[in-house]
C-alpha cells in the first residue's frame, strides 16, 4: 500500500476497509471548486486508481453540500497584474488537463466509484457525481447543472454524460433551464440510485462501497469495459467482447474461488486476482 496524504486541507482522503474516501472539504464555500482543492483531487484520484489496497472510492463533500461547481466569486475576481494573463490555447489546455484527470479519471477507473450527496451538485459537482458509477443522495439533496445561469455552456464532460445517465429530453431540459432537481425526483429520472435520510447517508454509502471494495476486482473491470461500449457499438460486436472478457474473467483467482464457495455453501472471499 502507498501510503497517501493530501497536499492540502481543502480535500480530505482516508482508507477504511479498502474504500478510499475523498471528502471535497471547503463547507464555508459550499466545497466550490478551487485551484488549490482541484489539484489535490487530481493527485487523490490517480492514487486511488493505482493504489491495490483500494476497492472501491467515495466521493462526497463536507458539510451540507456536494460540491457547487466552480468558484463563482473567483470567477468574478481581478486578476494579478503581476502575472501575465495565461493565453487562450494555456488556458484551454490547463482546462482539458484539469477535466480528464477529474471527471475523466473517475470515469475510465475500473474500480467501483460512487458519491454520496449531503446536499448541492451544481454544475462542475453535478459533473464529478454523474463521473462515479452510483450516487446515493440525501432526502436534503438536489442537482443542477447551473451553467446557463452564469452563462456558461459546461464542462467536465457534463452534456455527454447526462445524455448517457437520462434520457435525452431530460439531458436537453437540465442543461437550458438549469432547474434544481430534488433528491427524490433525481431518483425517478435515474439521475441518482438511492436515496436516504440525511443522517443514514454516510453509513448507506459506506456499506455499499464497502461490499463492492471487497469484490471481484478484475470481473468488475471487464463489466465497467462492456458497459462503457454498450452503448457505441453493435449488439454482435458486444456479444463477441462479453464472450472475449468472459472467458479471461474464468481464469481468475476470484472465479475459481466462487465457483468453491458456492459448492461450499459460504461467501466468496475474493482477492482481486
Amino acid at each position: 500500500m502507498t501510503t497517501f496524504t493530501s497536499s492540502s486541507q481543502q480535500l480530505l482522503v482516508s482508507l477504511t476497509d479498502r474504500v478510499a474516501v475523498i471528502t471535497l472539504n471547503r463547507p464555508e464555500a459550499r466545497n466550490a471548486l478551487s485551484p488549490e482543492l482541484t489539484g489535490a483531487f487530481r493527485q487523490a484520484i490517480a492514487w486511488a486508481t493505482e493504489d491495490a489496497d483500494v476497492g472501491a472510492v467515495l466521493v462526497t463533500g463536507a458539510g451540507n453540500a456536494f460540491c457547487s461547481g466552480g468558484d463563482v466569486k473567483a470567477m468574478g475576481a481581478h486578476p494579478n497584474s503581476n502575472q501575465p494573463r495565461p493565453s487562450v490555447e494555456q488556458q484551454y489546455q490547463e482546462l482539458r488537463a484539469r477535466h480528464h484527470e477529474i471527471a475523466g479519471a473517475l470515469r475510465a477507473m475500473r474500480k467501483p466509484t460512487l458519491a454520496a450527496l449531503p446536499g448541492a451538485a451544481a454544475g462542475a459537482g453535478m459533473a464529478i457525481a454523474l463521473s462515479c458509477d452510483l450516487r446515493i443522495a440525501a432526502e436534503s439533496a438536489f442537482l443542477s447543472t447551473g451553467y446557463a445561469r452564469i452563462g456558461l455552456s459546461g464542462d467536465y464532460g457534463i452534456a455527454w454524460l447526462l445524455s448517457r445517465i437520462v434520457t435525452p429530453g431530460h439531458a436537453r431540459q437540465l442543461m437550458l433551464t438549469s432547474e434544481r432537481v430534488t433528491a427524490s425526483r433525481a431518483y425517478e429520472i435515474g439521475l441518482v440510485n438511492e436515496v436516504v435520510p440525511a443522517d443514514e447517508l454516510m453509513a448507506a454509502a459506506m456499506a455499499q462501497a464497502s461490499v463492492l471494495a471487497k469484490g471481484p476486482q478484475v470481473a468488475y473491470a471487464y463489466i465497467k469495459d462492456n458497459l462503457d461500449e454498450a452503448l457505441d457499438i453493435p449488439h454482435a460486436t458486444a456479444i463477441d467482447r462479453e464472450a472475449d472478457r468472459l472467458l479471461k474473467a474464468r481464469t481468475t483467482a476470484d472465479h475459481k474461488e466462487a465457483v468453491t464457495a458456492f459448492a461450499e455453501k459460504r461467501e466468496p472471499i475474493f482477492s482481486g486476482r
